[in-house]
């Protein structure tokens, strides 16, 4: 059964795309000499995703621990925080199934506008409002 493998580069002190301009074109002459059945380069803002798909995992080991390749990932542009290598498909790919919609946040409801306006043209005084009047009584 095949599998996807993806690289992912980051920018570091110089871009990623730099990189991968000096050692694109030698990974994947490799990944072509030893067994690669596809693969695709990605670039994004933040680097670079080289993704390959071999037959097996055998065929991987043996690719990534040629000296080429690993000259090739201890020169990328940061060397501490600016690599990661694992199975599958990488950078912005996606689900390999379709997400189940969630459901609404706030049962989707939106706001109802109230049933009346107010006009800010009209003009509005005190004794139009129905306030309840102090007693004549009150006293303090």
């Amino acid at each position: 059964m095949s599998a996807w493998y993806s690289i992912e580069v980051f920018d570091g002190a110089s871009p990623a795309s730099i990189w991968a301009e000096a050692y694109g074109d030698a990974l994947m002459e490799t990944a072509i000499t030893n067994g690669v059945t596809d693969w695709s380069w990605h670039r994004h803002t933040w680097g670079v995703v080289f993704e390959v798909c071999f037959d097996d995992e055998a065929c991987w080991e043996r690719f990534a621990n040629l000296p080429l390749v690993r000259a090739a990932l201890d020169a990328v542009p940061d060397p501490l925080t600016g690599l990661i290598v694992y199975r599958g498909r990488g950078g912005s790919s996606g689900a390999s199934f379709p997400r189940k919609p969630r459901p609404l946040v706030g049962s989707g409801s939106a706001a109802l506008p109230l049933p009346w306006t107010l006009s800010l043209d009209e003009p509005m005084s005190v004794s139009s409002l129905d306030l309840p009047r102090p007693s004549p009584c009150a006293t303090r």
